[in-house]
């Protein structure tokens, strides 16, 4: 894909739940960052101010800049939103006759607690079905039939469906339907007769096909993804269209591209009819981004965590690689779409600290202020104390600094909002309180921590920790201490990261194909599933204006052992098309994942090993931020220091004074020693009694642990 002529730079803007991120980049050229807060409902004034913020740091307008710039890229949480806050369509679904329950019945118990906290689950016989996104009375049986095979034994009648859409629309009141018809992956015909009859019965009616979102295996999954799709996808057809206009009445004149939360862009009017996709494509981005900072600094065992302003999430990349998801999830309901593997907690800097009517004890999150009202200590109507007010309360924040200055911070609301609500009822003065709350805070995001390394058999001390987000280096000194990492890295563009991944990241295209062979199988009947999704996607990425060196196709294979349940999918990395030698190494791997996952000793070849679904991943490579080394200094940092104050130092148990240090005025090589505060224009990074830091060629602030090399 090329420039435009006479145009550059290339945006990418995050919208989060408090801050909205910008990245600009063009060849040659320091990568330039935007911050501002996030604008709900009209997010698009948000992610204006925000690209306006990076101008300006530019020496440039908002048009200027729009008009210099040939690509846009974009991620967003208004799926999400969607889904969360029950703000989605009124959705009726058809389904093969007789099976009009599959989704109400959910995967038997799993579906009374999955999505649940420890806690809730703790208490199983008290646990209940989530509420279904479409209730009984709007699930209608349509008599027609596919076999595993894809032979259709039922025809469908189209007067019945005609009169099932019209019961739906004009008694029922839906504007959107999602139609999941048994092995419809296999032969799709049935659903595609269903949205043709749609389209005449009820235009105006946003329609979805399993077929088409979920060409997958697994009826529950299947049909429930479907039911997610159609119940956002009028809201993310319309939020797209939205941000098109408000760019299109700038001087921006390029395409928008849309992140999607296995990693990848697609182009907005892809993105608009699969909003299933965009779920979680944030935290998605900021995986990718922080596989790009371990590639550059030769770091390929990650624990990425971010903390923004209503969660905590946390990543694992094993030697380079990103784990996957393999039973995606939002809130509680399950889909199948292909997703990376992020695990959050509602931990965030907007998260309420609250006391427990219940039990009298204090808890941090799960509700969080936003950016409106926002923390008490914004000023902007917040009531309630937040984690951002304890990072007051406890000297981390400095009231002037916060974006650039660009707000000013009220110390004392959030002290008299934070001692009425939370201290005086604990029986406590502001300070313990305080500090409870912040020790409160690491610990929960510690124990999330082990669960995605230590429970799995990964050991955090062998990892290297990249913290980011605009909340999380007021914490990583303390819960990557608790675990033990080899180091902690801040990144220069840690506060706007999934920003800074969606510009890291290509445009991909997903494929399926659903068959069943034998391990025994000749490659080259593997070869002849893989040539028409092969064909597909050169054609569709050529369309995009891809060159033939800009394509890369990359083959992955679902495997099981026979008579097992669950696939683990497995990337091809001999030749492809695959040869008998390739097929051996794919074995292989596929044993040595399953022994990493499972433990070890339990692979068992001897069981036989069965091929379940091919899946092909054609990406149309961008190009990516080139990130200048800089020439590294002398060790001396006190050219940035500003000044000292009272901070809480764990080592102490107290507040303490520290050095407070202008990250704009450290250069590369300079040293500094905790306890310590770094003030950036969009974030902080506080440093613990006994821990060094340093920063490295390319601004990041790299921190040694006590004890550490």
């Amino acid at each position: 894909m090329e420039e435009a002529a006479g145009r550059k730079y290339v945006i990418a803007t995050d919208v989060g739940g408090t801050c909205t991120d910008t990245v600009v980049f063009a060849a040659g050229e320091p990568i330039r960052i935007g911050k501002a807060l996030s604008t709900p409902p009209d997010f698009a004034t948000g992610i204006l101010d925000s690209i306006r913020s990076a101008a300006e740091s530019m020496g440039e307008t908002l048009d200027s800049l729009l008009a210099d710039t040939y690509l846009f890229i974009h991620g967003s949480t208004v799926v999400d939103n969607c889904i969360l806050t029950r703000d989605g369509a009124k959705v009726g679904l058809l389904t093969t006759k007789g099976f009009e329950d599959t989704i109400l019945v959910t995967r038997g118990a799993y579906g009374r607690w999955g999505g649940l906290t420890e806690d809730k689950i703790k208490h199983i016989a008290k646990t209940e079905r989530a509420a279904p996104l479409v209730p009984a009375e709007r699930i209608i049986g349509i008599s027609e039939r596919t076999d595993a095979e894809g032979q259709i034994l039922k025809e469908l009648d189209p007067q019945e469906v005609e009169k099932a859409i019209r019961h739906l629309v004009e008694e029922e009141g839906v504007d959107a339907i999602a139609v999941a018809f048994l092995w419809s992956f296999i032969n799709e015909t049935n659903e595609r007769m269903v949205k043709e009859i749609a389209a005449k019965v009820a235009p105006n009616v946003y329609c979805t096909l399993s077929s088409s979102i979920a060409p997958l295996p697994g009826e529950y999954e299947r049909t429930s993804t479907s039911v997610i799709n159609a119940y956002a996808g009028r809201i993310t057809q319309s939020y797209l269209a939205d941000l098109e206009q408000k760019l299109a009445q700038t001087a921006y004149r390029g395409q928008i591209m849309v992140m999607q939360g296995y990693g990848g862009l697609l182009p907005a009017n892809e993105a608009a009819d699969r909003s299933v996709g965009m779920l979680e494509c944030g935290p998605a981005a900021g995986v990718i981004g922080s596989r790009s900072l371990g590639e550059l600094l030769k770091q390929p065992d990650v624990i990425a965590t971010d903390m923004g302003g209503t969660t905590f999430k946390v990543s694992v990349i094993q030697n380079g690689e990103i784990e996957f998801a393999r039973e995606p999830m939002v809130d509680r309901y399950h889909y199948a779409a292909p997703k990376i593997e992020v695990v959050s907690i509602g931990a965030g800097g907007g998260s309420i600290v609250s006391i427990d009517a219940a039990t009298g004890e204090p808890q941090v999150g799960p509700r969080s202020a936003g950016s409106r009202p926002g923390p008490v200590c914004y000023g902007m109507g917040g009531t309630e104390p937040t984690l951002t007010d304890v990072f007051m309360l406890i000297g981390y924040m400095d009231p002037s600094t916060f974006l650039g200055g660009s707000i000013q911070l009220n110390p004392e609301a959030a002290r008299k909002a934070f001692d009425e609500k939370v201290a005086k009822p604990l029986k406590m003065s502001v300070e313990e309180a305080a500090i409870g709350i912040y020790r409160l805070a690491s610990a929960q995001i510690t124990d999330l921590i082990r669960e995605i390394t230590v429970e799995r058999g990964l050991d955090p001390r062998d990892y290297v920790l990249h913290s980011f987000g605009g909340s999380c280096g007021m914490l990583s000194a303390m819960f990557g201490a608790e675990l033990g990492v080899k180091k902690i890295v801040i990144p220069y563009t840690a506060s706007v990261n999934c920003a800074f991944g969606l510009v890291s990241a290509d445009i991909v295209h997903q494929y399926a194909t659903t068959r069943t062979l034998r391990a025994d199988t000749d490659p080259q009947e593997i070869n002849r599933i893989y040539e028409p999704m092969v064909a597909e996607a050169r054609e569709q990425l050529k369309q995009e204006g891809f060159k033939d060196d800009e394509i890369s196709l990359e083959w992955a294979i679902d495997l099981r052992y026979a008579r097992q349940v669950h696939e683990l999918t497995t990337t091809v990395r001999g030749a492809t098309p695959m040869d008998q030698q390739a097929l051996e190494q794919l074995l292989s791997d596929f044993e040595a994942l399953y022994e990493r996952k499972y433990g070890k000793g339990s692979a068992y070849r001897e069981a036989g090993i069965e091929m379940k679904l091919f899946r092909l991943t054609a990406r149309g490579v961008l190009k990516k931020p080139e990130v200048p080394a800089v020439e590294m200094g002398g060790e001396d940092a006190s050219g940035a220091l500003m000044g000292r104050r009272d901070i809480f130092v764990e080592a102490q148990g107290k507040l303490a004074p520290a050095d407070i240090y202008n990250f704009d005025k450290l250069t590369p090589g300079n040293r500094l020693s905790g306890p310590a505060v770094i003030h950036t224009p969009i974030t902080t990074i506080v440093l613990q009694q006994g821990q060094k830091a340093m920063m490295d060629e390319y601004r990041n602030i790299v921190v040694e642990l006590e004890g550490g090399a």
